[in-house]
């Protein structure tokens, strides 16, 4: 089906105002975009990113706007000359189609060599011809954790490293279960996942199932182990491999409670730190009681490997 996405520009301080507006005139699934709101979102949620892209940003710049989509026929274009008419705004407009929403975001995901093992390879992706690499197939959803970033890139190399065979894995901010799952594919024997994203275990689970990984090898929870005891209690400790690609403002507190789940001889692996606080989360790691062993820099980002 064709569809019109119409754009209705805000003055300031009235984007209520216009939604009010356009829902009293029968508008429905409207789609708010507002610097404003995204710059609040952005200061109420830093603790979870050091870094956010400057094309984000630059989206956002001076928008305060509601997108409507009408049927591409007669009836839709019909009302959506009533709307534009009883506001006295004329929107923008562009035709797009069902396709364009269902699928065109999957261009920007392509299969991805990883160190010298593993190839991450989205689900609609033939596997290519000749690959000698381990497999992991990923459909990455709305959680994060694609392999196409640096710091995910950074872990599964320092992960691919080591004696792997029948190991326990933790994986704090599991996301997409991408490090997990990759440490599974490549011989670890169970792993258990948290993230504070409720989407997060729904997604890893399907991750896991496209790799033919039965459910009581990947265990998954939801909540933030810095402050919620029963969740410490459930992911318990032991582990020989702790993963947490995060950010460093939670690398920083987390580190004595990884310390406190990973087996004596087991190791750490951290990444997320940007360019510029890698020596803070060094410090931080050693007065944890770790030994960083392995530091990977790419692309500003920083990992550690601990033991």
């Amino acid at each position: 089906m064709q569809w019109i996405e119409a754009a209705f520009r805000a003055p300031q301080g009235k984007l209520d105002e216009l939604c009010d507006a356009l829902t009293n005139l029968g508008a429905e699934g409207l789609v708010i975009e507002d610097e404003a709101d995204f710059r609040r979102f952005l200061a109420e949620n830093r603790q979870y990113w050091d870094y956010v892209d400057s094309e984000l940003e630059d989206r956002y710049a001076g928008v305060s706007r509601v997108k409507v989509y009408v049927e591409d026929d007669a009836a839709g274009r019909a009302r959506l000359a009533r709307w534009t008419e009883a506001l006295g705004v004329e929107p923008e407009t562009r035709r797009m189609a069902d396709e364009d929403w269902e699928n065109n975001w999957k261009q920007y995901y392509k299969p991805i060599p990883v160190g010298e093992k593993l190839l991450v390879l989205p689900e609609w992706e033939p596997e290519p011809e000749g690959n000698r690499r381990a497999v992991l197939k990923l459909d990455p959803g709305l959680a994060f954790g694609t392999g196409g970033h640096a710091t995910t890139r950074m872990c599964l190399e320092l992960l691919e490293g080591l004696a792997l065979e029948g190991a326990r894995v933790l994986d704090l901010g599991c996301g997409s279960g991408i490090l997990g799952i990759g440490a599974l594919v490549l011989g670890c024997a169970e792993c258990t996942g948290c993230d504070i994203d409720p989407k997060s275990p729904e997604a890893a689970a399907d991750n896991a199932a496209l790799n033919g990984i039965a459910a009581e090898r990947y265990r998954m929870y939801v909540g933030d182990v810095l402050t919620d005891r029963r969740l410490r209690a459930k992911l318990g400790s032991g582990y020989d491999i702790v993963l947490a690609n995060i950010v460093s403002d939670v690398i920083i507190p987390l580190a004595p409670y990884a310390r406190e789940c990973t087996a004596p001889g087991g190791v750490f692996i951290t990444s997320g730190i940007i360019e510029g606080r890698q020596d803070e989360v060094r410090a931080a790691l050693e007065a944890a009681g770790f030994e960083p062993l392995r530091h990977l820099s790419e692309e500003g980002w920083h990992a550690y490997l601990c033991r």
